[in-house]
């Protein structure tokens, strides 16, 4: 059956890190192809990764700069769709809030933000990402200034028309509905939040309107396929040769896509939803 799975128009990783530095690097995007993979979003890791002290916003130009770059070779060396993508991770706002204070951290990332924006508006980058929210207890003067970066950075992507990837807490009614109110502020489309490390409960987001993408273990993806295939699935790979395999691997997504195919609980129709209709629709991007 997985015979069947390679004429699908594409099999997308939506969410994943690659690091030259730290990690496998070049390795773990030839071990997604060979497991069956065409197309990724890259997105960035933070200023530390990639050896950059931030002290001002125009810092970040060269964390975007070397994603950028990065998925440029990823593709020629593989033949990969590879799609950027960039932002101000939640924990590096953390981490200035920390060394500048709330004031001086969020002029930072919000110019930041901005820098990230001229790159998708060049078609350098697909989306802006991942931006939002920690996932742990902070401080509630950080946690507001995280509210603020992440309306700020919807009405950048509002502005540009493209997909904005959502780092937060887990799902709950409290988030999406906190989610829903900067929506509306900001008027940027509801299928145009995507909120990343979704778990199996689609239908929460999908009840807000907000794209899910599930983490995708056999588990979860057998969960969310009982609800509907209004998902993108993702490894949220790392490649950070201290935690080998963490999030999930990079052969993940391909291998569960197959797997779920040869045991009949996924159509061919249904993967290729998924992995492109889906896709094309919430990016406003071909893959085809």
């Amino acid at each position: 059956m997985f015979g069947g799975l390679v004429k699908l128009e594409a099999v997308t990783d939506n969410h994943m890190h690659i690091d030259p530095r730290g990690g496998m690097g070049l390795e773990a995007a030839k071990r997604f192809k060979r497991a069956g993979g065409t197309c990724m979003f890259l997105v960035n890791k933070m200023s530390k990764d990639w050896d950059v002290t931030v002290t001002k916003a125009s810092d970040f130009t060269a964390v975007f700069e070397g994603t950028v770059e990065l998925g440029q070779m990823i593709a020629e060396e593989t033949g990969l769709v590879v799609f950027p993508v960039v932002g101000v991770h939640p924990a590096e706002l953390v981490y200035l809030c920390e060394r500048f204070g709330t004031v001086r951290a969020l002029e930072i990332s919000t110019g930041a933000v901005d820098i990230a924006g001229g790159f998708v508006e060049n078609r350098m980058a697909a989306a802006l990402g991942e931006i939002g929210r920690p996932h742990y207890p902070v401080e509630p003067d950080v946690f507001e200034v995280s509210n603020k970066l992440l309306e700020h950075a919807m009405c950048v992507a509002k502005d540009l028309g493209c997909a904005l990837q959502l780092h937060t807490e887990s799902a709950s009614e409290k988030l999406f509905d906190d989610l829903s109110k900067m929506i509306k502020n900001t008027r940027i489309k509801y299928d145009k939040v995507v909120k990343h490390f979704s778990g199996p409960e689609t239908a929460l987001a999908q009840k807000y309107g907000i794209t899910p993408s599930v983490l995708s273990s056999t588990e979860n993806i057998t969960a969310a396929l009982k609800h509907n295939t209004g998902f993108l699935m993702e490894s949220d790979y790392i490649d950070d040769n201290t935690r080998p395999g963490a999030v999930l691997g990079p052969k993940t997504v391909p291998r569960v896509t197959k797997k779920l195919v040869e045991e009949g609980l996924l159509s061919l129709e249904d993967a290729a939803r998924i992995h492109c209709d889906n896709i094309e629709k919430t990016y406003g991007v071909e893959i085809k």
